[in-house]
Order: C-alpha cells, then sequence, then structure tokens
C-alpha cells in the first residue's frame, strides 16, 4: 500500500481542491511531508484527518471546533463529540421532513389548480383567514413580485412562492367603480402567524385561466351576480394566484381566482 500521495491524488480521491488542502494545512489540520522540489507528500495520518474533516464539515462543524478535536483526542471527547453529531442529524432529519411535507403541499396545490372549476361563479363559505400583508400600492406584475419577496421574509420557514396559492392582492371596490382594474391597494400571503384577519363568512368566487387582464371582464360579472342575487359586496376584491409566472412561462397555464366578501341586503 501507498505511503504517500501527492496533491493532485488527494485532491481527485476526496474531490476537494488543492487550495481547500492548502488551507487545512495552515490550520494545522494536515501536516504533509515535503518530497523532492518541495511537493508536499501526504501520509495514511493525513487521509484519516481529512475523513474526519470531510464528515464533520458535510453536517456543518466549524473548522475551529474540528481542531479542537483533533488536538485533544480522547474517548470522552469522541464520545462528546459524536453526541453532538447525533444532535446535528436529528436537526437535518427534522428540517428535511419539514421541507418534505412543504414539497407534497405544493404539489397537492398544483394539482388543485389544475382541479379548478373555472369560469364558474361560485358561493363559497370561508373562516377567518390570517394573512400577512403589505399596504402599498402598485400597478405592475414586478412591483407585485418585490413586494411578496420582501412579505417572504415574514415567515421564511413556512412561506414560499412556487406553487403557493395564499399569495394574493387587494383591489379596492373604489378603484373597481372607476374602471381602474389594476389599481391595487397592497399585497397579502395567507399564514396562521399574520397580524391581519380576512374575515370569514360567504364569498363569491370565480376562476380562470389566462391573462389577469381578464378582470375588466370577470369582476364586473361577479358584481352584477352580486347585485341580482341580493347580495352586498363587502370590502375589496381579493386576487389570489394559483399559477403565475413562477410556475408556468405560458401564460394560458396561469389561473388566477376572485373573492369578494358579501352579505346578503336587508
Amino acid at each position: 500500500m501507498k505511503q504517500f500521495f501527492k496533491i493532485n491524488e488527494i485532491s481527485k480521491l476526496y474531490n476537494i481542491g488543492p487550495d481547500s488542502l492548502r488551507y487545512y494545512e495552515k490550520l494545522g489540520l494536515l501536516a504533509p511531508k515535503r518530497g523532492k522540489n518541495n511537493y508536499r507528500l501526504y501520509t495514511l495520518d493525513d487521509l484519516w484527518r481529512l475523513n474526519i474533516i470531510r464528515d464533520l464539515r458535510r453536517l456543518g462543524f466549524p473548522m475551529e471546533k474540528i481542531r479542537e478535536y483533533m488536538d485533544n483526542r480522547s474517548v470522552e471527547n469522541t464520545r462528546k463529540l459524536l453526541t453532538e453529531e447525533l444532535d446535528v442529524i436529528h436537526q437535518q432529519i427534522q428540517e428535511l421532513n419539514r421541507l418534505q411535507k412543504n414539497v407534497e403541499e405544493r404539489l397537492l396545490t398544483l394539482s388543485g389548480a389544475e382541479d379548478q372549476a373555472l369560469l364558474k361563479i361560485r358561493l363559497l363559505t370561508f373562516p377567518d383567514r390570517f394573512c400577512h400583508t403589505l399596504d402599498i400600492p402598485y400597478h405592475t406584475d414586478e412591483e407585485m413580485d418585490l413586494l411578496v419577496k420582501q412579505l417572504l421574509n415574514k415567515n421564511t420557514e413556512n412561506l414560499y412562492i412556487i406553487s403557493n396559492h395564499n399569495i394574493g392582492s387587494f383591489l379596492p371596490l373604489e378603484e373597481i367603480k372607476k374602471e381602474q382594474y389594476e389599481n391595487y391597494s397592497g399585497v397579502f400571503i395567507i399564514d396562521n402567524s399574520g397580524e391581519y384577519c380576512l374575515r370569514g363568512g360567504t364569498y363569491l368566487t370565480f376562476t380562470y385561466a389566462g391573462d389577469y387582464r381578464q378582470n375588466t371582464t370577470y369582476i364586473p360579472e361577479l358584481l352584477n351576480y352580486a347585485d341580482g342575487h341580493g347580495l352586498v359586496p363587502d370590502g375589496p376584491i381579493l386576487e389570489l394566484i394559483w399559477v403565475d409566472n413562477h410556475q408556468s412561462a405560458d401564460i394560458r397555464e396561469h389561473i388566477t381566482e376572485l373573492q369578494i366578501r358579501v352579505y346578503p341586503k336587508s
């Protein structure tokens, strides 16, 4: 068995760059010998050390902690290190389980978008829904995208943008009356930790595919339906996004849902 390995051999064996190997040497974690022409020659002891570095770095252990362990190896310190490794692994398993559940829910949302009843006015009952909001008026998709990205920081563990049908905008009735269908008053993301409440109750809903500018056709139809059925609109129209440019570049696949809270005329 070889006793010495050159830096390029170690680099290929561990899939690690020569600069990293030199950095580990600078930190005192490796101590290669010097051969002819001052070439670094790594020993079996260096290989053992690299195995430890690789395993602990994979778990996110800082270099200082790795060096501290190597400089003070004992049965007790090894037991402590292994216990810490196990704790980190458990934390990572919990995080992966959370991410798995999150992605599974988003896949269900995408399937739910495909199953939406399009071009049908429906009366649905919703409970109170809490959300994060930004009450900043905007007009363009680019402006909305920027605002939504700010909202995502409200709950970085549970909020996401791809396949999240809880993202939407407020469209005030005052603007609708002036036939201004792109004068949004703000954005929201429905989330249980939110500070703002979308009041529960009966909502008229309408879902359509394609360009959101079809609001100029469908919002008047929704309000005419309410008027013809003795229903009074209460509050802004909620425009919720099921599928947009984050899921598909084909605008024909975009799906938008309109919701407006209503109550019977007295």
